[in-house]
């Protein structure tokens, strides 16, 4: 197979990177992957997804059939979308990086990963290499909470492995990612005046901060995380706050200390809601606590032996790389397609920094992505 026409793929970067595409206004970077995609022969349909979550554009779902009729199909995916602030990006070519201007982040995550994508697809046409069909999913809204893959049906897929191109370092696959509990707590208190009758009130920030005073927080162990993130309330300085909202999450590894995290952290507040009582007309009025926990996503745990963690060790090894199998601690789509049945893995694209106007690509690993991608798919059609 020839090589990855490395200045083709940084070019291609390069056109997404400066389409704006913040979460929930993907339109822009879908209609040139719709454009593109069909101009090379694939199947491509937009899903209803972006209605439902109120954005200008639904997730992609493009195929490139086959040209070897019993090869298995292959799965990947990559998201549209970007933090802010990604817009105007202004891109740079430093050397061996691409960077930006500093106003912005570059927008790498995760246009890296759509562009290794369709470099690899690029390649494997030029070559004629055999494969099965090549299923794509471009989501949308991946940064506000992998909306736009919870929202794909995947049903619509015939592959049943594949990767997620959404990661740093080409040289590790992540295989291993936690569950997430997602979290709000509604503090109630008792308003009154702050000045001339505060014996009457319940402080609901007092409460709140003693539940989270004895809380376990932070890194848990080697496999759990828990946050406390946003703190909202009160109304006026002489106002005795009568709610508290605090948002939060906890993930982890193994699902029973996910749970066991959250339950401590539920506890805590209705602990400290417990100790804060009034009596008022001869009432006894008492703090309390409104809980709202979802589970937020599902752990990713892909066995080394799976058909497309070995797929990868093939291809890399033929390449002269060397990839290793690892755990991380962010959720990805992988984790939502997992939950839906499939066997995907994250593979890394080079990108560094993200989430900051820092963000910058390395363009050696970029391609090593790409050329990785490419071999992956020739060796998923003649790997029984």
């Amino acid at each position: 197979m020839s090589s990855v026409n490395r200045e083709r793929l940084i070019q291609l970067l390069l056109d997404l990177v400066v389409i704006d595409s913040h979460s929930k206004e993907e339109r822009q970077v879908a209609d040139f992957l719709i454009d593109y995609c069909r101009a090379r022969g694939a199947e491509v349909e937009e899903d209803g997804a972006g209605e439902q979550v109120g954005g200008n554009a639904g997730n992609l779902f493009v195929r490139f059939k086959g040209n070897k009729p019993d090869a298995q199909p292959i799965f990947l995916s990559a998201h549209m979308d970007t933090v802010v602030p990604g817009k105007g990006v202004k891109p740079r070519r430093e050397g061996n990086r691409i960077t930006t201007d500093g106003t912005t982040v570059l927008g790498g995550d995760d246009k890296s990963g759509i562009a290794a994508i369709l470099e690899a697809i690029e390649v494997i046409r030029e070559n004629d290499s055999p494969h099965g069909d090549i299923e794509i999913v471009f989501t949308i809204c991946e940064e506000m909470g992998l909306v736009g893959a919870k929202h794909f049906d995947v049903s619509k897929l015939t592959a049943k492995h594949g990767l997620v191109l959404d990661s740093d370092d080409v040289g590790f696959l992540f295989t291993r990612a936690p569950s997430a509990d997602r979290m709000e707590f509604r503090v109630r208190g008792q308003e009154s005046h702050a000045g001339m009758f505060p014996e009457r009130g319940i402080n609901a920030i007092k409460v709140a901060a003693d539940g989270i005073a004895n809380m376990r927080l932070g890194r848990i162990d080697h496999e759990t995380t828990a946050n406390i993130g946003i703190v909202r309330g009160g109304e006026a300085v002489n106002i005795v706050p009568n709610e508290v909202v605090l948002e939060g999450e906890a993930r982890s590894l193994d699902p029973a200390k996910l749970d066991a995290q959250t339950a401590h952290m539920k506890a805590c507040l209705e602990e400290a809601a417990a100790k804060y009582s009034v009596e008022l007309n001869g009432h006894r009025v008492a703090a309390r606590v409104e809980s709202y926990i979802e589970r937020d996503y599902d752990r990713m745990n892909v066995p080394d032996d799976s058909r497309i963690v070995q797929l990868v060790f093939k291809a890399a090894h033929g390449l002269g790389q060397t990839v290793r199998t690892q755990a991380f601690g962010g959720g990805c789509d992988a984790n939502v397609f997992n939950g839906k049945g499939l066997t995907v893995a994250n593979l890394g694209t080079g990108m560094r920094e993200i989430h900051t106007v820092h963000e910058w690509i390395d363009l050696d690993e970029f391609e090593r992505c790409a050329r990785v991608v490419a071999e992956v798919i020739r060796l998923n059609a003649v790997i029984d």
